[in-house]
Formats: C-alpha cells, structure tokens, sequence
C-alpha cells in the first residue's frame, strides 16, 4: 500500500545572524510532528532553509568587509549547525540564493507582470530597515516601527506592486469554506478583521535602493522585494517550475499539509502568499500554523536587553533531549511560553529525571534483582492492574489527536501520563515487599512484566519528541519501537525477554551549578563569543561535568581527631540503591528510605534530609550506607543505617553517590 504525502515545512530563517533559542521553538516542533507522521506511516517531506537577501544583510556584508553571497554563507551554515545540535533532521534545506529558487522567483514575477497583477509605480512612506517593511504614517507607534518598536527612516523609490485588493473578496471567501486554514482561530480573527475587511493596500514587491536581492530580469535596476522572494520557496524546494515542467516531488506533495510559523509572520503567510498562489493558479496549502512565542522570563529576547539565549549553548549545559522536551512541552497552544535556566533545571529534575528517568532505572534495576533480568508474564494479574493498562493503551489515541490540532505540549502530557501511573504502581505494589514471599513469585513477576510493557508503550510515543533518549531507553528495554498501530494493545513485550541496565537517562541538575556553566560557557572571552566557532569538544565535556555533578566550591571544615585504619575498618560502608521513600509523618525534615543493600530484604533507613530531596527525587538514587549502625528510632520510626552526606557550599545536604554505577551490597573502602 503507497504512503500518503505529507508535507510540512518551517518559516526559512533570515540569515542575518545567530539564531537564539526562541528560533528553534518552531523548528523542533517541526521536526517532533514530522517523526511522529513518519511514525504514523506517512510519506513525509520535511523543509526548512534561510532567506538570504535584503537589505540588512547587504549592509551587514558591508560591515564585515565581505561580499553578501560569502556572508549568508557563513550564516546559513551556522544555522543548519544550530538546528542539527537540536537533533532537527530534515528532508530540505533550501537557500534562497539557490540557483534553481531564482530563476523561479524571476519567472513568477515576469508572469505576474504580463497578466495584470504586478505594475510599477513608486512607494513614499517609513522605512523599517531590520524589518525590511515600508509603513504609513497612521500605521507607526509613536513615530517608531509598529513590529520591533526601532527607528524608521523616510524614503521614496520606484517600485513595483502587486494587486493584492483585486484578490481580497476571493481570500475572504477561501477562508469561510475553508475553516481549518488558520490556526489557531484567534489568528484569523485578527486576519480579517485588522486587514481584508479594513482595506487591504497593494505590496510592494521590488526595490531600486540597494541590489542584494534576486534582479527583475527585465528591469535590472530592480530587485525582487522579500516575500515574493522568501514565500515561493515553499514550491521551488520541491521543484515547482513556473513554465509548467514541475518536478515530481512537486506533483507528489503539494499542496503542503501545514506551514508551520510564528504569530508575527501570519499576516505574510495567510494573505499575501495565497494571493500569489491563486494568482499563480496553484492550490493553497492545506493548513497554516501560527505559534505563539518563547519569552525569556516573558520578555521577548533581544540582544540590546540581553536576554538572548542561544540553542547551541543551552545544549551544551542541558543536553539535546532536556532542550527539545522544555521547547515542546512549555509552549502552550495558544499563548506565549517562558524560558529561564531555572525553569529548564526545573523541568529536567522533575519530569525527565525524575518521572521518566527513574522508572526505568527502577524497573530494569528490580526486573534484574529479582529475576536476573528476565521479563515475563506469568498471568498473576490483579484488579489493581487495569488502570496501568488503560492509561497505557488508551494514550495513543489522545496523543494523535493533539498532534493533528498542534496540540504538542499537551501530546506530551498524554505520554508522561503513563509514566506517571507507572510510578504510582511501584507504590501500590511495593515489589520490594512482594519479593520477600516466595509465593508471591508470580504476581512479582508480573508486576515488574506491566511496568516494562507501560515503559515500551510510553518510550515508544517518545520517540519522535525525544529521538535520542527514547532510544537510549528502548535498547535497555531490548526492544524495538512499538509499531503505531500496535499501541492501542497490552501483552505484546515479549514474556521471556531480558533487560539490560544502562547509564542514567537524565541526571539531576544542581541549578547553581548551572547558572555557572552557563555563565563560564558565555563569557566575553570564550570561544562562543569569539563568532561561530564551536567550543572544544573537551571545553564542552568540562562544562557538562560541572553541572552534572554537585558542587566543586572548597569548604574549610573542622577536622576531628586522627583515628588509625583499624578504627576506620570498623565502619562497614555499602552500596545502596533506594527502592522506596516517602516522609515520616509528623517529622518535617525526616525521610525514610527503603534501601536495597544486597541483602534479603531492603533496609529501612531515617535521615534529616527532607529540606533538601523530595520522596520522589530519593526513588532510583544510588547511595552509600553506613551499614552497620546501631539501630535506633528517630520520631517512632526504625532506622538501620545511615545515608552519607556533604555539606554544600550553601549549607545544603548533598547525597554522596558512587561516581560509576556499583550493584547493591558492594563494598565501599
């Protein structure tokens, strides 16, 4: 059976300059719907690229001392970097410098010329040079650029413009038998109202002021102007021709299933391209995107204000998966998002480290502990099973329609649903008290069978979103995706199967530890202010050893008395791996843990740490354990044992774990 199409493309990126992180928003989402399509069984084109001419780069090229064509080379190239470190993989990078793409452009805009639709006139108004757009007195705010708020000059010129009124009643009537066009709604209210109904004026589309642009081939002291230039990429990518001998990948995928863009290029997207496609009488694309923002602490990143983020960095500190997971789960539908470093910590302890991290180091961990590794069904089900089940394979259907509405931050939510659940299952069964009855084997065996089957449903809805991890995640589960079609059904993992321990998915991350690595990684002097350069791979490893670990400040603490080896080897020292925690009642800074130190049944151990972990950050921890301790009760509760601790820069409590991963029950001398 032949795939169905599907085509999706982003907004190309001006190759003005870096791209900050609020830039890669779309194009992760991009990608994340994308992979989820080809998932699905679709036969998808993904494309992006960049859009290289204008005015701001022939003057930015002048700056450099460089011709424009080698500037937008260094930039397009350190664009397609930034979106490779994200993990973006397309199927198309167009350039607008692209031979194939002039030649077209050059072609549309002779034919819009000979039908009628583009006349030469000339243009007096307010010039925005960074926005590259000419505005009306009426149409400034207070004197400066209604879009970025700068200062605009006044300039006449010769130009030629395109008839948009002559096509404004025939969008209008588009988008009534066309409701599903714009999206979300709020955009096309604003659409309509704000432009078609108000008047919609003639574009210009040449200028004559400076000559980076694609020439009018048959009035060369004209270039074309932006969005005839930039729009029509979305059809030369896949090789349309003008003169009617299209590529087959054109026949093959357009119209385009979506242009996914920002809010503040709709009014480009939604009016001034359809009117050239239905000039050019080609259909329209299906569907059209607009996402909201990523502020930074909701401020719109700006390098004057200095809040500007950049994707290559924040990988840096973060890791791949940690960014594309904060982008595509804390950008709502349909308002703005916020980004902070502390918001990004934040997210990668809790949901990635904590919730999905450490279900499965628990999961493959006991699967291992119990039964050497082995996974299967012995058919000791209960009731308390059935909502794991259906919170498992009830996920897909929710997921695949959100992502169909763009919906992806609540997709997202859908899948961490059963990694939820799951958790709350380990809590409700308590394996670690099941494996104390050896007749309860079974339903032991069982439980630890449901888990790994709700992990390879979740991981396997994951993937798209988190290509990296969730296949880190699916090799220690030893098996392959689940095919789409299959994540409706419970029981496939197959019974028998053998798990295999790996390194932690997600470490969790001291924030002032990262604000340091941030704050070292961006500095004036550092090689990532130096241009585009890319810090050393060491320099980089560096920065991920300081906030994947916990604090490196020096603090001068008070010694005790010297003791000699044989009082040291009175103290016996383990390996821990906590199986269970959770708050003694009454006691605001008490945990108690269950530890699992190699021996028959786990250790109950007390410690004042609460101030400083949650229950839920203990779970999965790899410890060391004085284990041989006098038993004693804290606040009613036995304790048998002690957690080793440091005290941190701050006066927190740090847990001392073992720097490689060490079984329960090892020895620490």
């Amino acid at each position: 059976m032949e795939k169905k199409p599907y085509y999706i493309t982003t907004a190309i990126a001006y190759a003005s300059g870096k791209p900050h992180i609020g830039n890669a928003y779309e194009i992760v989402l991009s990608d994340a719907l994308a992979r989820f399509k080809r998932a699905q069984g679709y036969d998808v084109f993904f494309q992006t690229g960049t859009d290289e001419h204008g005015q701001k780069i022939e003057l930015k090229a002048k700056e450099k001392g460089v011709e424009p064509k080698a500037y937008v080379d260094d930039v397009a190239g350190v664009i397609a970097d930034m979106w490779k470190s994200l993990g973006v993989e397309w199927d198309k990078f167009i350039r607008t410098t692209d031979a194939y793409h002039e030649k077209q452009v050059q072609k549309l805009f002779r034919k819009f010329y000979q039908q009628g639709d583009i006349y030469k006139g000339a243009y007096e108004g307010w010039y925005c040079t960074p926005c590259e757009s000419f505005w009306t007195e009426s149409q400034l705010k207070d004197g400066k650029c209604p879009d970025c708020g700068r200062d605009v000059t006044k300039a006449k010129e010769e130009a030629y413009f395109f008839k948009m009124s002559a096509y404004a009643d025939r969008l209008l009537a588009y988008y009534d038998e066309h409701p599903e066009f714009i999206l979300p709604l709020s955009r096309k209210n604003e659409m309509v109202n704000n432009f078609l109904k108000a008047g919609l004026q003639d574009l210009c589309v040449s200028r004559t002021s400076f000559k980076w642009g694609i020439p009018v081939d048959f009035d060369p002291d004209h270039v074309t102007y932006v969005w005839l230039d930039a729009l029509t990429n979305y059809i030369t990518g896949i090789g349309f021709d003008a003169d009617g001998h299209n590529d087959p990948l054109y026949d093959k995928y357009w119209p385009a299933d979506v242009h996914v863009i920002g809010k503040d290029i709709v009014r480009f997207h939604v009016i001034y391209w359809p009117i050239f496609l239905m000039a050019a009488g080609l259909p329209l694309p299906k569907q059209v995107f607009g996402h909201p923002w990523l502020l930074v602490g909701g401020d719109k990143m700006s390098k004057s204000k200095g809040n500007v983020l950049y994707p290559d960095d924040l990988v840096k500190v973060f890791g791949q998966d940690a960014i594309r997971y904060y982008l595509l789960s804390q950008v709502p539908y349909d308002n703005d998002g916020t980004i902070t470093l502390e918001a990004v910590t934040e997210v990668a302890n809790t949901a990635l480290a904590n919730t999905y991290g450490n279900l499965l180091s628990r999961t493959v961990a006991m699967s291992q502990k119990y039964f050497d590794g082995v996974v299967c069904d012995k058919g000791a089900s209960e009731p308390l099973d059935e909502e794991l089940k259906a919170v498992a394979v009830g996920a897909y259907a929710k997921v695949a329609a959100k992502m169909d509405s763009f919906h992806v931050a609540d997709a997202l939510d859908d899948i961490f649903a059963i990694f939820v659940r799951a958790n709350k299952y380990i809590d409700e069964t308590v394996p670690w008290v099941l494996a104390r009855d050896p007749a309860l084997s079974d339903r032991l065996s069982t439980v630890l069978y449901n888990l790994t089957e709700a992990l390879t449903i979740g991981t396997s809805l994951l993937l798209p979103f988190l290509p990296t991890t969730a296949q880190k995640a699916l090799e220690q589960l030893n098996v392959e995706a689940r095919k789409v079609e299959d994540l409706d059904k419970w029981g496939l993992y197959p019974s028998g199967n053998k798990v295999t321990a790996g390194d932690k998915l997600f470490q969790r991350l001291d924030v002032a530890q990262v604000l340091k690595a941030y704050e070292e990684l961006t500095a004036p002097n550092s090689d990532q202010n130096q241009g585009h350069s890319e810090r050393s791979e060491a320099e980089s490893s560096e920065s991920n050893k300081s906030i994947h670990s916990h604090s490196e400040q020096s603090i001068a603490a008070p010694r005790k008395p010297e003791i000699n080896i044989d009082a040291f080897g009175q103290v016996e020292l383990r390996v821990g791996k906590i199986l269970h925690c959770e708050k003694v009642p009454k006691a605001s800074k008490l945990l108690v843990s269950q530890v699992d130190l190699g021996e028959e049944q786990p250790r109950q151990i007390v410690s004042g740490i609460a101030k400083f972990y949650t229950p839920e950050e203990m779970v999965g921890k790899t410890v060391i354990v004085v284990a041989n301790l006098a038993p004693v009760k804290l606040c009613g509760v036995l304790s048998q044992g002690m957690l080793l601790c440091a005290t941190g820069a701050d006066g927190g409590i740090i847990l001392l774990t073992p720097e490689k991963d060490a079984p329960a029950g090892a020895e620490v001398r």
